[in-house]
């Protein structure tokens, strides 16, 4: 088994559940394992991943990686939100992969809505991680096709062209697929 994972995807592809249900999988087999989350991702709690679809999991939050060490016994280290840790952290993550034998998996958005990948995810490809990728369906109705982007909208329903990569929420945002996204950031149409 690769020891350096990336499972991306985009919003509501289900990471937040897929990292918690390994995180329980883990555990319930007697694999120590530890969780991380970005510490200024304060949604749910300052340490507790939740899924959209109501799932749970304690977490250590932290602002970076480059003083985190895992506990000698520590097989797995499960990552949230790894897309808004920085590139020096990806490395510091490669550091434990690579010479403690650790199995590190990181879920996370490869690019934000304006098409930029993230530095993280950048990085992460840089490396060499094993890429997963996990897929929804587009969010605009009647669409059934795969979504492979994200379309950021303002109050009155108007596409966002840009502003912070680092924004936290799912409220202003749509998963959609690459001819809705084309369609909806390129042209003038509105939809919420």
């Amino acid at each position: 088994m690769a020891n350096l994972h990336f499972h991306y995807g985009v919003m509501s592809s289900s990471k937040s559940a897929a990292l918690i249900i390994n995180a329980h999988n883990f555990t319930k087999n007697g694999t120590k394992t530890e969780v991380i989350k970005p510490s200024f991702d304060t949604r749910f709690g300052k340490q507790k991943i939740v899924s959209r679809i109501g799932l749970e999991w304690d977490a250590m939050a932290m602002p970076n990686l480059q003083t985190y060490t895992p506990a000698p016994e520590t097989r797995v280290v499960l990552v949230d939100e790894v897309q808004f840790f920085s590139p020096s952290d990806i490395d510091k993550l490669v550091h434990i992969a690579d010479t403690q034998s650790k199995i590190v998996m990181c879920y996370g958005l490869m690019t934000d809505s304006n098409e930029k990948i993230f530095p993280a995810s950048q990085r992460l490809i840089e490396v060499g991680a094993k890429l997963h990728r996990m897929e929804s369906n587009c969010q605009i109705n009647g669409c059934m096709k795969m979504a492979t982007h994200h379309l950021r909208f303002d109050a009155q329903g108007n596409v966002i062209h840009a502003g912070d990569q680092f924004a936290l929420g799912d409220s202003n945002y749509k998963s959609v697929c690459r001819h809705h996204y084309n369609e909806l950031y390129h042209g003038k149409q509105k939809t919420r």
